[in-house]
């Protein structure tokens, strides 16, 4: 386990340490106090402890590397995400998650607006709130929210699926609520396992997707 400070060194000095490491490295860091686009860019398989919040761009474009923040993130924690884990144990601001390809982002409080803004495949779990227009234009991936939604959830929506065990305060363009069958179930119940989460009452969630009339769908094209 190495430790990185910010009392002793700078974000590029410390971003470019976590770039370079050998896979299977871990590292612990300290001081984060809100830095911008920490742990950006990574495309090791490497284990990352952050004690304390950070600002904007967190492990932006992360690729393969397992990030846990001990703490608060600003906007585009994880954006353009491709692979990895991410696991924030406080809040996050908008758009967590925007244009993930894939991976896995957890959060254990609230999220703000525009949660999974144009995800392209990732998987994403709010244990707490998300914010209004949260999957808006969501193309693959889900989105788990195990408390309530703002307006205007799965606007513009396509092939992604939002599951809620809240209340939704209102839904976006083409969003509508889908049938919740076994096959649904059990995908929810892997993406928590994914996500070392465990629940017995799934039955709880109600499942929400797109009612294809926003654009041309042809059916031999879908994959679900």
């Amino acid at each position: 386990m190495h430790t990185l400070d910010f009392k002793k060194l700078s974000l590029r000095e410390i971003n470019k340490t976590l770039q370079g490491s050998d896979n299977n490295s871990s590292f612990t860091i300290k001081n984060p106090k809100g830095s911008h686009a920490l742990a950006a860019g990574i495309n090791k398989k490497i284990d990352v402890k952050v004690l304390g919040s950070v600002g904007y761009y967190c492990a932006g474009m992360n690729k393969k590397s397992s990030i846990k923040i001990e703490g608060s993130a600003g906007p585009g924690l994880g954006e353009n995400m491709m692979s990895g884990n991410i696991h924030v144990t406080g809040d996050v601001s908008q758009y967590a998650g925007a244009s993930g390809h894939g991976g896995n982002i957890l959060v254990e409080g609230n999220a703000s607006s525009r949660c999974g803004i144009s995800m392209k495949g990732i998987d994403i779990v709010i244990k707490g709130n998300v914010g209004h227009m949260s999957a808006f234009m969501a193309q693959k991936g889900t989105l788990v929210i195990f408390g309530d939604a703002g307006h205007a959830l799965g606007d513009s929506i396509y092939e992604a699926n939002i599951y809620i065990a809240g209340k939704v305060s209102s839904l976006g363009a083409d969003c509508v609520e889908k049938k919740m069958t076994k096959k649904h179930i059990i995908n929810l119940k892997n993406i928590l396992s994914n996500a070392n989460l465990t629940d017995d009452n799934l039955g709880r969630f109600k499942r929400f997707g797109s009612s294809r009339s926003l654009y041309n769908f042809k059916v031999d094209n879908a994959k679900i």
